[in-house]
């Protein structure tokens, strides 16, 4: 099978044909065929479960997609999700509770421009990984590269995790 490269995370990925596009996540189908993989691992196998968090808020991360209303939302709240769980230690279980607050019906965000690297991980060395141990390993790295590659907008970040902190 021929391979392309990813326009979001730029991991080479099978050259598929796109089945049903996501509507504003931007990746070629290869990469999101490869996450909807370890999407299934993470779902249909406990062991990989505690990585799932952080597997979502990863890919989306490194697929910003195109400037618009859903992308700058879906941007914000998964860099939010970095940054409580990688930074501040909150759970798995409660970044689904998190994100939902952060993003009341009508807020928009504002569009963070995606950086000039997306990490040096993505989800195609997530999908190799053999084990669970080895996945849950490499969802960490993954998540760490992908929130360093988001440095320029820690600042930004940090504010809007520091909404979720207040009454």
């Amino acid at each position: 099978m021929s391979a392309i490269v990813c326009p979001g995370c730029r991991a080479r990925v099978p050259d598929v044909e796109e089945t049903r596009p996501h509507t504003y996540v931007g990746s070629a189908p290869g990469c999101w065929l490869l996450y909807t993989q370890v999407l299934a691992r993470e779902y249909g196998d406990y062991r990989y479960t505690p990585a799932h968090q952080v597997t979502v808020d990863a890919y989306a991360v490194q697929h910003p997609g195109a400037p618009e209303r859903r992308s700058a939302q879906s941007v914000a709240i998964h860099l939010v999700g970095l940054c409580l769980s990688l930074e501040r230690g909150r759970a798995p279980a409660e970044l689904p509770r998190l994100r939902q607050r952060m993003a009341p019906p009508k807020r928009v965000f504002p569009w963070l421009m995606p950086p000039a690297s997306p990490g040096e991980l993505t989800v195609a060395d997530v999908h190799a990984a053999e084990t669970p141990e080895a996945h849950r390993d490499m969802v960490g790295r993954w998540a760490r590269s992908a929130w360093a590659a988001w440095s320029p907008h820690h600042a930004q970040v940090h504010a809007w995790a520091d909404e979720l902190d207040r009454p």
